[in-house]
């Protein structure tokens, strides 16, 4: 099996998520595609693509569901992908060293050369964040987009992942967790980001930050917390 790094890394390099400006509108996962099918862990496969049932490989997939009832009610726009976690089980279960994370950033990655398609990280993860790629017979996932984030032919301000870069809302944002005085960890703090299934564990890197009570909920109830319930839900969801 494979083992994590014996230090902590230097970064944590990862996304915070606010799940209160999302609009589930898919630029996100749609410019992911359109970056990785020609990055680093390119091609990304495409099965149907114009028939009734498109499938294929995507590294961020958007979920919308509806939380509470009548005036508490609201439409939540829930992206997903890898988390990055800094004790990610996935690469605990790879027999071979193809998943493993970076020491100079934290970032999880897997080696197409090692990887032989045994799907044990895709089992052993429980964001569904792996991708079983059926052409190329090994597993993909988020990358962080490392081919343009180091990139430095590309201007400063345009090194962020893909999915940074595209967001309409300002939904996304990217930076290095590891730093309590960076702009990511500064956010986090002052709007409770949270951990998806940190129960589990696993610490991912990446956050999400809660929707904001809405004045109806506030009148409703004074002893709720609407928005860690909200992601309770989440998680409770996202474990069926």
């Amino acid at each position: 099996m494979t083992s994590l790094p014996k230090s902590n890394p230097a970064k944590s390099l990862g996304l915070v998520i606010d799940l209160d400006t999302c609009v589930g509108c898919h630029a996100c996962a749609v410019n992911c595609k359109e970056w990785n099918t020609g990055g680093h862990m390119a091609p990304l496969t495409d099965l149907n693509p114009y028939d009734s049932n498109p499938d294929g490989v995507w590294f961020n997939r958007v979920h919308t569901y509806e939380a509470g009832d009548r005036e508490t009610g609201r439409t939540v726009h829930f992206p997903r992908s890898c988390l990055h976690c800094a004790e990610p089980q996935c690469v605990s279960v790879c027999p071979t060293g193809a998943s493993y994370k970076r020491t100079e950033d934290g970032i999880v990655l897997v080696d197409e050369d090692k990887c032989i398609g045994c799907k044990l990280c895709s089992w052993a993860c429980p964001y569904g964040a792996r991708e079983y790629d059926p052409h190329a017979g090994v597993m993909k996932k988020c990358t962080l987009c490392i081919d343009r984030i180091y990139n430095e032919t590309l201007p400063e301000n345009e090194r962020v992942p893909a999915c940074v870069a595209t967001c309409p809302a300002s939904a996304r944002h990217f930076g290095d967790l590891g730093d309590p005085n960076s702009d990511v960890s500064k956010l986090v703090a002052s709007r409770g980001g949270y951990d998806l299934g940190q129960e589990l564990g696993y610490k991912p890197t990446n956050k999400y930050l809660p929707p904001r009570t809405s004045k109806k909920a506030q009148e409703r109830s004074t002893n709720d917390d609407p928005q860690n319930g909200l992601l309770r839900w989440v998680d409770r969801l996202l474990s069926n």
